[in-house]
């Protein structure tokens, strides 16, 4: 619990207070039956005058009379309050009971505080307001990888133990297993989400879809029991949940069954249209397609605009650094705009070296295309967790200075990747 949230409950305990104890401490009786004396004055005072005036418009009273009777009146009622100012009520008439009153009032500065503390435990938001607090500090962390984020992520597990129901909360605490590249913990983590959505099988096919790929990475890219189990999972759910698809297109391309991985990538192509990855499926699509010295389909060839080749390797000093699981993304960058890429390709380490076409089908989002830039920025990027995000332990080659395209000949432009990012 933060400090705030404890002043928070403070001051309106506090509040409460107040209002309980205000009475108790400050009612005065004297002055209130003073006032109750002045109060039947006045009344009096008005009806009698009410009396004169229906004399005088009856004919009773002439007018000399009528205002020295009513001078004479005011002047008593003015005598009356001067005579209440300092009357003291009288011991009978005190209200009875204060001093219980007062008893009542002491006993609740303790009964009610600890009866909103035992309300508040036992039907409050605690837990959920640990959890929250914790995803907003991992949130607001700087270093995924660090060992600041490892602490936050065990204390979120220990909050969604607690209090298991929080589906966001699971989420997030297998996201961030996956970037600290705890594989285990990520797929138990997606597990237990699955778990919570049982009951939506689209929710819980994604989950299982996770877990299957939590585990394929734990596994070092190899299709074990654990992976098939959790591949199976996903796909009894739902047929087409495209990280399944995904993980079964992959183990086809690399076990030369081209055509396999063509028909599990297309899946996805029909099924997420909107994929943020699919710019890398539909790459990965058309090097099978190139490997099974086939002719890209109509519907899969690039549009008429602008293409780059690009010819990467992976420097001898790295060769026994980068795990061949390790993706690879190959992207080129408006030279003079946003850093956004223009055209994305997603491969392994295990493809390189390895040589890509970047074309306006792989740009991230339709007003951002290979097309639409002069000059651009070409890069390659090995990444451990996946993450289309620099990080420190990354390796990366990039061109020493934009290609133009006006000026791009069609040759395949080299790429070294040869340095460590840190």
């Amino acid at each position: 619990m933060t400090t705030a949230f404890w002043l928070a409950i403070v001051a309106l305990i506090g509040l409460a207070l107040v209002f309980v104890l205000y009475p108790l401490f400050f009612y005065r009786p004297e002055k209130e039956a003073v006032n109750d004396i002045r109060h039947q004055n006045l009344l009096a005072y008005r009806s009698r005058i009410a009396e004169l005036e229906a004399e005088k418009e009856a004919g009773n009273l002439d007018d000399a009379t009528y205002q020295q009777m009513k001078e004479e009146l005011a002047g008593s009622l003015l005598d009356d309050v001067d005579k209440t100012s300092g009357r003291k009520v009288p011991a009978g008439k005190r209200p009875v009971g204060r001093g219980s009153a007062i008893a009542i009032g002491l006993a609740s500065v303790v009964a009610i505080p600890a009866l909103a503390f035992y309300l508040y435990d036992n039907w409050g938001a605690v837990p959920q307001i640990e959890q929250w607090q914790t995803m907003r500090d991992m949130q607001a962390s700087s270093q995924p990888e660090g060992q600041q984020m490892a602490a936050l992520a065990q204390k979120l597990r220990e909050r969604l133990e607690e209090q298991p129901d929080n589906l966001q909360g699971w989420a997030m605490l297998g996201r961030t297993y996956m970037n600290l590249e705890n594989y285990g913990e990520a797929a138990w983590a997606f597990e237990r989400l699955a778990g919570q959505v049982e009951g939506a099988p689209n929710e819980a096919a994604t989950a299982w879809g996770l877990v299957a790929q939590a585990r394929f990475f734990d596994s070092k890219g190899k299709m074990t029991a654990p992976v098939t189990t959790a591949i199976a999972n996903a796909q009894q759910r739902n047929p087409d949940e495209v990280n399944a698809l995904g993980l079964l297109g992959i183990n086809a391309f690399e076990s030369g069954e081209y055509q396999q991985s063509i028909d599990y990538w297309g899946r996805i192509v029909k099924a997420a249209p909107d994929h943020p990855q699919l710019p890398s499926i539909r790459s990965g699509i058309a090097e099978a397609y190139r490997r099974l010295g086939k002719p890209l389909p109509q519907e899969l060839a690039a549009p008429e605009g602008a293409k780059v080749t690009v010819s990467v390797s992976l420097a001898e000093a790295f060769q026994d650094q980068v795990a061949p699981q390790t993706t690879l993304f190959i992207f080129a960058q408006n030279a003079e705009g946003s850093p956004m890429p223009l055209a994305v390709a997603r491969l392994q380490a295990s493809d390189l070296p390895a040589t890509v076409t970047l074309d306006d089908s792989m740009a991230m989002a339709p007003t951002a295309q290979l097309s639409d830039a002069s000059k651009v920025i070409l890069t390659a990027r090995l990444s451990p967790a996946g993450s289309a995000q620099p990080q420190t332990g990354d390796w990366q080659g990039q061109i020493g200075q934009p290609l133009v395209l006006a000026d791009y000949d069609g040759q395949p432009v080299k790429l070294v990747i040869d340095q460590q990012l840190q």
